[in-house]
């Protein structure tokens, strides 16, 4: 799967061949950094446009000791690969950013939470899912309804359950019973907003922040961004101030994202990505430095550019896939034809509701920046956004 570099030319490799990688490779490509990615398949969005992409099989240790071999330092787009086979590539002597060791916290969400609860960091009430005893206890204890997560995996809704009763907690439980999911439960929240910061930390310690964004859901999908989050000026400044602590507290490398419930009795920790995330794609246009230039930069342990908003505001929309699977390429005149707007399409086959691409606007209005990011993606979809405002 390749050989390092003599000629003085870092080699990144990311393992994962997603979206994620894809914009990485693009971010690096004016710096003269080899990204490689090791990919599932041919076809994956990374592979389509990275040189040289290796395909093989992230769950076998084979397949990435030896494409650790031919890189300098090994990052992710993605949190999925085994923590045994993470270790046993540190033990090898492999640069790993994250390490395993900050890597469990995006892996292992109980553990996020305890490691974090006992740190002082504000999460929610959880507890430990061992039998369905466990279930019904959380929620007499503290109201229904409660929230059941995967303690591994899950995203984009997934692997994350409201139960309103004691019957869909019993119900939940006879459904993963005997399988691998394993379950923690929390109490369910009362949210005013959710919020996310972005921060880029290097080895060295060296770390720097994007403005606050709120990311607005729909069926547990990330379906608009808006930055900065319409909050309070101190509300903003307790998050970025959560945030950096949190991620020196982890000693994440690259982008960490740190997902946040904003409630009426102050900020909490949702959950954690060790990095690059879509709740700052915004900064692709909309910040002095992207995410995914600071996340190679940071890896790399080279300086991290300014993270500094370019316009007064950003907004984001997700493109998913039509409900009549239709591929937005096909209708990419039309959203270009939109003012203002930048379209970024991740070369994906299209099927209902799966992330295809984002488009940005940037401007001095809020409502109106908002606005023209949904046209553009309305636009490519021919389907309205439908995010609650």
């Amino acid at each position: 799967m390749g050989q390092r570099r003599d000629d003085g030319v870092a080699v990144l490799g990311m393992v994962g061949a997603g979206q994620l990688a894809r914009m990485t490779h693009q971010a690096v490509v004016g710096l003269a950094i080899e990204l490689r990615v090791l990919a599932a398949a041919a076809d994956d969005s990374a592979a389509l446009v990275t040189p040289g992409a290796a395909v093989g099989d992230w769950h076998a240790l084979d397949d990435l000791e030896e494409f650790a071999a031919g890189c300098d330092v090994v990052t992710f787009d993605h949190e999925l690969v085994d923590p045994a086979h993470l270790a046993a590539l540190a033990d090898a002597g492999h640069v790993l950013r994250p390490s395993p060791v900050a890597e469990r916290f995006a892996q292992d969400k109980l553990h996020q939470r305890t490691a974090l609860a006992a740190a002082g960091f504000p999460v929610p009430a959880h507890a430990d899912v061992a039998d369905p005893a466990d279930l019904l206890a959380f929620g007499e204890a503290h109201g229904w309804p409660v929230v059941a997560k995967a303690v591994r995996g899950g995203y984009d809704g997934r692997g994350v359950w409201v139960l309103d009763d004691r019957a869909a907690a019993q119900a939940l439980w006879d459904e993963v019973e005997g399988t691998s999911t394993s379950l923690l439960v929390e109490a369910h929240v009362p949210i005013v907003r959710e919020l996310a910061v972005a921060v880029a930390r290097r080895p060295s310690g060296e770390q720097r922040a994007w403005a606050v964004t709120e990311t607005v859901q729909r069926d547990g999908i990330c379906v608009e961004l808006l930055a900065p989050a319409p909050v309070a000026p101190e509300v903003a400044e307790a998050a970025r101030d959560l945030a950096e602590r949190l991620v020196a507290h982890v000693d994440g490398t690259g982008v960490v994202a740190v997902e946040l419930f904003q409630t009426a009795d102050g900020l909490l920790v949702n959950e954690l990505a060790l990095r690059p995330h879509n709740s700052v794609h915004w900064t692709i246009e909309g910040a002095r430095t992207s995410q995914f230039a600071n996340h190679a930069r940071a890896v790399l342990d080279l300086p991290l550019g300014d993270t500094a908003m370019a316009a007064p505001c950003a907004a984001t929309v997700n493109v998913l896939g039509p409900a009549d699977g239709s591929d937005p390429r096909t209708r990419l005149a039309a959203a270009l034809a939109v003012p203002g707007v930048a379209v970024h399409l991740y070369g994906k086959a299209a099927r209902p509701g799966r992330k295809l691409g984002h488009v940005t606007a940037l401007g001095d209005d809020p409502a109106d920046t908002r606005a023209r990011a949904r046209a553009g993606a309305e636009a490519l979809t021919g389907e309205p956004v439908g995010a609650a405002d």
